[in-house]
């Protein structure tokens, strides 16, 4: 168990990893040589950067910045969320300091395709890393209060905050509308493809398990990843032996954590897996009916008319 959960803690760092080389490429090779500044903290460093006449790098605004908002990760977040978030911040300064020397820059004349596969490939390395609990900082460690306690998406949390940090590149002289304009473009595209990357870890599954050892496979579950079972009675028709069928539900990027268990009580279990379309309920997503609002509605009228009388 012990060696799992090391083998795990490493595929994380490691998905953290491809996911910051990614983000930091996206910044180093596509938008920043061709002057574009979009939002996050990313791109207030870089609006700094070219307020500076390009003398205080990226990276070390970079680090100043995110060090003052790794507090707040850690007391709002927690400390596993703050010491993923110490490494993509120490990873990312690294590779913001490197990368240009490298001279792996885009060039092309259409700078609106510029921005657009920026964005993209910035929203893909920006999904890895929230999908693995971690944060490059900046208006990331927003999104993720806001989306832990409100039903908002990460994506329109973007958007809101980045609005206002894409519009001061006004404030840099030789800086135009168009140069705002694509920094939107950015900001949008970006905010459509995170939302693609982490909504798809909502998607659930339904599993089915057959195995002699249910009461194991069920407790495991149960205990290591946190997850209701329900056992159903049953009959093997041929065997005519009974027995129980497990019945979970999980997300699907859980799906993996669950077969693993499975596999490594009972190597002859059976196991059948189907999607569900919609899953409602504790650990899941709320079934929203409106009826909360319509007793409220009706507790409110009923004291006005005793009131009345």
């Amino acid at each position: 168990m012990m060696k799992n959960k090391i083998l795990a803690g490493l595929w994380d760092y490691f998905l953290l990893t491809v996911g910051l080389v990614f983000y930091c490429l996206s910044w180093t090779s596509f938008l920043i040589p061709n002057g574009i500044a979009s939002g996050g903290g990313t791109g207030l460093c870089t609006i700094i950067y070219f307020a500076s006449n390009e003398t205080i790098p990226v990276s070390v605004s970079f680090f100043i910045l995110n060090a003052i908002l790794l507090i707040i990760g850690f007391m709002v977040l927690g400390r596993a969320f703050g010491m993923k978030t110490i490494y993509a911040i120490l990873l990312s300064t690294v590779l913001f300091d490197v990368f240009p020397k490298l001279d792996w820059v885009v060039v092309m004349d259409n700078k609106l395709l510029l921005a657009i596969v920026g964005g993209i490939i910035e929203a893909i390395g920006i999904g890895i890393v929230l999908l693995r609990g971690g944060s490059t900082g900046g208006t990331d460690i927003a999104a993720m209060i806001v989306n832990k306690y409100w039903p908002i998406s990460p994506g329109k949390v973007y958007i809101y905050t980045d609005i206002f940090i894409i519009a001061s590149v006004l404030l840099i002289p030789g800086k135009t509308i168009e140069d705002m304009i694509y920094g939107y473009v950015v900001m949008v595209t970006f905010s459509f493809m995170v939302d693609f990357v982490l909504l798809g870890r909502k998607s659930s599954v339904q599993v089915l398990v057959f195995s002699s050892k249910y009461d194991e496979i069920a407790d495991g579950i149960l205990k290591t990843l946190n997850r209701g079972v329900t056992a159903l009675q049953s009959v093997g028709w041929y065997s005519q032996k009974e027995g129980k069928v497990l019945l979970v539900v999980v997300r699907q990027h859980q799906l993996h954590n669950v077969v693993e268990l499975i596999k490594s009580i009972d190597q002859k279990a059976f196991v059948s897996i189907t999607s569900a379309s919609g899953v409602y309920g504790e650990g899941f997503d709320e079934m929203k009916t409106g009826l909360k609002l319509k007793k409220k509605d009706n507790k409110n009228n009923k004291s006005i008319n005793e009131s009345g009388n």
